[in-house]
């Protein structure tokens, strides 16, 4: 299954991907960015699996189950360029700014701002073709939650 999705991630310009391999794809970046800082925080994980049931219905189980596959996942994927590019592909315009809202949310689950967080996620919201007023917004409704 990872090899599918990986193979996509990896074409010139990816398919929109499946419901389940999106969901996965969007686990995994939400792992990146809680790992971008070099610690994994346990406020970072359940922030992960909170949003992960919210977004799609799961129940604790499911969402750990989801999250333990996007870790897994992460650490296979390509570069986030590409990564996020897929994501574009699969995600509509008007549903990425909550995913920059998510992401936002687990950078600031741990409760410290760090700079390679804050590049991370200009890059990662400039890829999903948002602008900086609108991914400060995010972060704003994200740090408000």
């Amino acid at each position: 299954m990872f090899a599918e999705i990986l193979r996509s991630l990896l074409a010139p310009a990816p398919t929109r991907m499946a419901d389940p391999d999106a969901r996965l794809a969007l686990a995994a970046l939400l792992v990146r960015v809680a790992k971008t800082d070099g610690l994994y925080a346990v406020e970072e994980v359940e922030r992960i699996e909170k949003i992960l049931m919210t977004r799609n219905g799961l129940d604790a189980f499911e969402a750990a189950a989801l999250r333990a596959q996007a870790e897994d996942f992460e650490s296979q994927a390509p570069d986030t360029v590409r990564f996020t590019r897929a994501l574009k592909a699969a995600v509509p315009l008007e549903d990425r700014a909550g995913l920059v809202e998510a992401l936002w949310s687990v950078a600031l689950a741990d409760g410290q701002r760090d700079a390679s967080e804050d590049q991370q996620m200009r890059l990662l919201a400039n890829l999903l073709g948002l602008s900086d007023v609108e991914s400060a917004q995010a972060r704003q409704k994200a740090d408000r939650a």
